[in-house]
């Protein structure tokens, strides 16, 4: 029976035994390279003109090899052999088209000059829609000014004007020739300050408001000076017409009715005030009563009845409480025979 063993793999030839160079003498050296002439060294010769050419073309030619190192045997036993290596300059890597192409390729490439100039048209046309917009605003803030501040849409009408509060001592048509001259001033301009101080101005006025109505039209709401009493006119014949101020918002030539007559010394304005003060706080059917008052100071005030009944009333304080017992007084029997009430000190009236 035969074993099936594998064949044995040929032995490898032994190299052939390479023969040894002769070394060379550094004496000898230097005469052989004295010795080289031109034309060893690749370089013509001077006046030899025919060889020039072949032997620059032979040096040209030549190309330094590397060879590599033999590699393992071949199934046949031989040595693997190898191409030479070449040295290869930089320009023989890529071929001519492509070198050509590497050379002549422009810095920046078409697509992105597209792109930059697509981006810098995309600025311009923003920046020229930024201009319009502010354009387009503006001219919409100055339209709109000039239609509230400076147009006839929004201009005072004087004969929509409504006044109230004149009472019976202010002089509404006064009052509206103050409010005629701002007549076709638009309502947005309208100094309502200005306005209010003139009014103030009114004879008889003692508080004004001024109050838009758009689109044309005002409303001016008055607090009058009403009077509280009458005194004898300082010079002249007559009666002039005094507020709880102590104002003057009037003149008769007549004492009327339903004031009474205050009696105080010329120029003495506390001793005046303290009398407008109680006038101005009486209940006015107490005040009907009243014909007259009379004070030489502040704490000295007393009253006269048109029924003929002297009041002493002391000084303005606690009036209230005065003008209540009085009130009570007036209407008992005894109050109504009395011709002195003393009041002066309300929790104990006096009368005689």
């Amino acid at each position: 029976m035969t074993s099936s063993r594998p064949p044995r793999p040929p032995a490898p030839r032994p190299e052939a035994a390479r023969p040894a160079r002769p070394r060379r003498s550094a004496s000898s050296r230097p005469a052989e390279r004295g010795a080289a002439g031109p034309q060893e060294r690749g370089t013509p010769a001077p006046g030899d003109g025919k060889d020039d050419v072949p032997r620059v073309a032979a040096r040209a030619e030549i190309s330094p090899e590397i060879l590599p190192p033999p590699g393992p045997p071949t199934a046949g036993g031989a040595p693997r052999s190898f191409a030479p290596a070449r040295v290869v300059a930089p320009d023989d890597v890529a071929p001519p088209a492509v070198r050509g192409s590497i050379r002549t390729a422009p810095v920046v490439s078409p697509t992105s000059a597209a792109r930059f100039a697509e981006r810098a048209r995309a600025r311009r046309t923003l920046a020229r829609r930024q201009v319009i917009g502010l354009s387009v605003c503006a001219a919409l803030v100055a339209g709109i000014g000039w239609l509230l501040l400076g147009s006839p849409v929004l201009a005072l009408d004087a004969a929509t004007v409504r006044v109230d509060g004149a009472g019976t001592v202010v002089a509404v048509d006064a009052v509206r020739a103050v409010v005629d001259e701002r007549d076709g001033t638009p309502l947005p301009r309208l100094d309502t300050g200005a306005l209010r101080a003139d009014l103030l101005d009114v004879p008889g006025v003692r508080e004004a408001t001024v109050t838009r109505d758009w689109p044309h039209g005002l409303t001016v709401t008055l607090v009058a000076r009403e009077p509280v009493a009458a005194v004898p006119a300082d010079g002249r014949s007559g009666y002039s017409l005094l507020d709880q101020d102590g104002v003057q918002v009037g003149h008769v030539a007549k004492a009327p009715a339903e004031l009474p007559v205050v009696d105080v010394p010329v120029g003495d304005r506390r001793t005046l005030r303290g009398v407008l003060t109680v006038v101005e706080q009486l209940d006015p059917d107490l005040l009907a009563q009243v014909g007259g008052v009379s004070a030489r100071t502040q704490d000295t005030i007393s009253m006269k009845l048109r029924k003929g009944a002297r009041i002493a009333w002391g000084s303005a304080a606690e009036t209230h409480l005065k003008a209540a017992v009085l009130t009570a007084l007036l209407e008992s029997e005894q109050g109504r025979k009395a011709k002195v009430i003393d009041v002066s000190a309300p929790r104990m009236p006096i009368i005689k």
